[in-house]
């Protein structure tokens, strides 16, 4: 916490420490290097000393030993021997040796054997790793007592234990709560009765964080303290096991209601071999993986195969003189684990039994859902499955019309009648942001005005968008359920999975929204809000009254229904087409018979072992270090967003969209601006993403490449075809880059190396070319900037397909609509550019289109089977420069339904 006043509290601090303590520790070698030298003043290894080890307190190493004997030499004068030390210190925080080698921990002034009460939390020399955490001792006299403790719980290891530790002694609430949030290795905490509420450091922006969430001036008996520190900390990292040692009453702690976020109560005076066992236990519990673990001991075993997947065990591969290749290329395990047998070890995906249910039931936990369902191709598959499990022919789902085109297709084989709400356009870089709340509200007052709420099923929303705009998912869910106490809600995260395991993020899943509306039920004080505001609005409030109210729901009447999607080989580490669906469900036992026959409609049943595998994988790794590892994701970010708005050069052509650019500020009610804005902090941060209607996800940019000439398809070429740098989603003017789990400061080197690199080229060229060259770069960035399309909204749904519908709200049905397009003499072509095109947009009849248009980008159905095609439809295909439009065959032109088709084969 000891930064300097100017950096002191910036967003980019909080998010980046892991690195920053790296670079930091690295400045101090250097600066050691060449005070041995005599080319530096011991003033300034002084300060670099103090900057390095400012937040040490937090972490176990180096520790207080080796911190004291760096001090010790620094005191003395020792030059050669402190920058020795500091090389090596910052050696094994850079490459984290320290977790696994024990002479990292030694002085260098050790003889003989090292002590067993001040050896690492590492193996012994010459044995197998095995994996490292760190687990926070929060105690009373934390530097003496945290020390004795620390050195009793060394004495506990043994070599059969699984796992190796070692103990963070801190003395305070403030730093508990601090050392969990810098600290990502932490992935246990251990609270001794009686430690004090205020850090020694100064930490003004944590004491704003804490305050905003009601833990600041905590008053009370040490029980209390510790409940709350309990709490706390899970709110923050529900991944952390928490064990709570007093040398009193431990039974009626252990009773306490507070106490369900803690693993277990032990009593201080007799307990420590419990603690130390109850610890490695808990690590186990997440660090199991039944289906995993299961396929390895299968693919161990001698087996014949005499069933139906040849490549089993891979003979056929192996003794192949053609193919053997591929063999070596994977290599053998991969061929052993494959089967298609569901015995023998192994499980059903269909309906599982064994190892695959207890995986899925393990993810459940992970993720704070009641039940997972694990989907082995792809989150398409897994909206498919939901739109069937719920929906009914006749029911109406609210949802984006700029929605992943699973759910459109959802919609057409379940029955459902959309009814599509628009999101905010944002014309400038051809994309839609996310749908807005009153939107939202309007839709279903207009339902229930006119009697047709009991009609409307789910409400069907992506979050967070492919560009990255995050509802207020609590928000959403508590206004709509104070109009329809019982609708369903589907959140596509396909792209948002990993932000559970983040303390700013997760507030704003589906799950963690569904969990906070739950704990909000249960209070007394819900019940309360509710009466009051139906005071206010009085019997009969109007829907503008209505639309401008922050409703709250009445908890007495909610039925909780929320079901989450996740591509989990998006943003964690599973195998292509890992998908999961999370599901919070009070009523899930009345259609869990329905969501079976829908897996069975839709899962195949050969799914890929492999598969299954990596997603029981993710969620292990995400238990234990998925904190650290979305840290370092928003790190990256944040690094991309500064260096690419701040380098002289890149910043002439290129640009990354703050949140200003991305969300309207209607929709920042906290003011927030951005994440590298001038002075903002993660408080500030917090605020937004907690109470804005939409934030923006850290981890996605919008790079604006227009400004350099090229068009987004344009460049994401030129950065995969001459640079090898891969991306995904473009624009007419922008690219999206998205920062994961996998990304190292490396990506972010290569990325501003290329960037300069093609900075320098249009520079070069400008220079080169005279006025011409000017002036064709300039025409091109207006063409790409400047003289944009506006984006088109949904019209309607011809009167044909709106049968039962009502005459507020524009729901039609799209199956019928979607069928009529197989009956050849029912539609017709008509030339997107023609003269009949234009001629039929000003007499009639109206155009109807028999399909899903889709082009990319933007990558939304511009139509959809059964859509009324308008001026502002066709105009903005014209001026469309893609090359891949999904739906359209421009040789043949627009393909059309013809109504008086349809209608007469509906009499017949």
């Amino acid at each position: 916490m000891n930064h300097k006043p100017a950096d002191d509290h910036r967003i980019d601090h909080f998010f980046s420490m892991p690195s920053a303590r790296a670079d930091g520790w690295r400045a101090l070698a250097d600066v050691a290097g060449a005070w041995a030298d005599g080319r530096a003043a011991v003033g300034a290894v002084a300060e670099a000393f103090a900057t390095a080890t400012g937040m040490e307190d937090f972490h176990a190493f180096p520790g207080a030993r080796l911190l004291a004997a760096l001090k010790e030499r620094l005191a003395a004068g020792e030059a050669k021997g402190f920058a020795a030390l500091a090389r090596r210190l910052s050696a094994a925080i850079v490459t984290r040796d320290y977790k696994y080698d024990p002479a990292e921990w030694e002085t260098g002034d050790e003889t003989g054997d090292t002590p067993a009460d001040i050896l690492p939390p590492t193996l012994g020399r010459g044995e197998a790793r095995r994996p490292y955490f760190e687990m926070l001792l929060v105690t009373p006299g934390a530097a003496v007592k945290g020390a004795e403790q620390s050195a009793e719980l060394r004495r506990m290891r043994r070599p059969e234990d699984q796992f190796v530790y070692e103990a963070v002694p801190v003395g305070s609430f403030e730093d508990a709560v601090c050392a969990a949030i810098v600290n990502p290795d932490i992935a246990a905490v251990t609270i001794y009765e009686g430690f004090a509420y205020a850090s020694r450091h100064d930490a003004p922006v944590l004491r704003r964080v804490l305050a905003s969430v009601g833990l600041d001036k905590l008053a009370g008996d040490s029980r209390d303290m510790t409940l709350a520190l309990a709490r706390g900390l899970k709110r923050v990292r529900p991944d952390l096991d928490i064990y709570v040692l007093s040398d009193r009453h431990v039974e009626e702690l252990a009773g306490d209601p507070r106490a369900a976020s803690i693993r277990r109560v032990l009593y201080s005076i007799e307990e420590m071999l419990e603690l130390h066992l109850s610890v490695l236990e808990g690590i186990q519990a997440r660090y199991e993986t039944p289906f995993f673990d299961n396929l390895k001991k299968y693919a161990r075993r001698p087996i014949s195969t005499f069933h139906a997947l040849p490549i089993a065990r891979g003979k056929s591969v192996f003794k192949s003189g053609w193919i053997r290749d591929m063999g070596e290329f994977y290599g053998l395990n991969l061929f052993l684990a494959e089967s298609s047998a569901t015995t023998g070890g192994l499980d059903s995906l269909l309906e599982p039994t064994g190892n695959i249910k207890k995986a899925q039931d393990m993810a459940a936990r992970a993720f704070g859902a009641e039940h997972v369902f694990f989907v082995t191709n792809g989150t398409s598959t897994s909206n498919k499955m939901v739109h069937q499990a719920l929906v009914a022919p006749g029911d109406i789902v609210i949802l984006d019309r700029n929605c992943h085109k699973s759910h459109h297709y959802g919609l057409v084989l379940a029955g459902g009648q959309p009814l599509y709400v628009e999101a905010f356009p944002m014309t400038e870089y051809s994309m839609y942001g996310a749908v807005p709340l009153v939107s939202i509200k309007k839709a279903l007052l207009d339902l229930k005005a006119e009697g047709r709420l009991d009609r409307v099923k789910i409400v069907d929303l992506t979050n967070c968008t492919f560009d990255g705009h995050i509802y207020n998912t609590r928000r959403v869910m508590e206004e709509c359920l104070a109009i329809k106490p019982d609708l369903v809600f589907l959140w596509d995260e396909a792209w948002f999975g990993f932000a559970r395991w983040s303390p700013f993020l997760r507030p704003r899943t589906a799950m963690g929204a569904a969990e906070a509306i739950e704990d909000w039920m249960h209070d007394p004080a819900s019940v309360e809000a509710y009466e009051l505001q139906q005071q206010d609005l009085g019997p009969n409030p109007t829907t503008e009254v209505l639309l401008a109210t922050r409703l709250v729901p009445d908890p007495r009447k909610i039925r909780l229904r929320v079901y989450q999607t996740n591509s989990t080989h998006k943003s964690m580490s599973a195998i292509r087409q890992g998908s999961m669906v999370l599901v919070k469900d009070v009523d899930f036992h009345t259609v869990e018979s329905q969501f079976h026959e829908a897996v069975f409609t839709h899962a195949s049943t050969s799914p890929n072992q492999q598969l299954i595998a990596s997603l029981d994988v993710a969620r292990r790794q995400m238990e234990l270090e998925g904190y650290g590892l979305v840290m370092n994701a928003i790190e990256i970010a944040l690094a991309i967003r500064r260096q690419v708005n701040t380098h002289p050069l890149i910043s002439k052509y290129f640009r990354i969209v703050g949140a200003d650019g991305m969300v309207p500020a209607a929709y920042r009610e906290s003011g927030f601006v951005d994440y590298l804005a001038p002075g903002t902090t993660w408080a500030e941060a917090l605020e937004t993403m907690r109470n804005d209607e939409f934030c923006l996800d850290p981890t996605r940019m919008t790079l604006v490449c227009g400004t350099a000439g090229f068009d987004g398809t344009q460049f994401k070429a030129l950065l995969a075809n001459q640079y090898g740098i891969q991306l995904n989603k473009t624009s007419r003017n922008s690219v999206l880059l998205q920062s994961n789990i996998n990304n190292t400061r490396s990506d972010v080197a290569q990325l501003l190396r290329v960037l300069i690199e093609i900075c320098t080229d249009i520079d070069r060229r400008l220079a080169h070319g005279g006025a011409d060259e000017q002036a064709a770069f300039d025409a091109r960035v207006k063409s790409l900037m400047t003289d944009v399309p506006d984006l088109p909204n949904f019209s309607r749904f011809h009167d044909v397909f709106r049968g039962d519908a009502g005459d507020r709200t524009p729901e039609g049905d799209m199956r019928t609509a979607f069928y009529a397009a197989y009956d050849a003499p029912g539609c017709e072509y008509v030339k997107l550019n023609g003269a009949e095109c234009d001629r039929r947009l000003r007499e009639g009849p109206e155009m109807v289109s028999a399909n899903f248009v889709i082009p990319y980008p933007p990558g939304f159905p511009i139509m959809v089977p059964g859509q009324v095609i308008t001026q502002e439809t066709i105009d903005f295909m014209r001026k469309l420069d893609v090359k891949e439009i999904h739906g359209y065959e421009a040789a043949k032109g627009l393909k059309l339904i013809r109504p008086d088709a349809v209608l007469a084969k509906t009499k017949r």
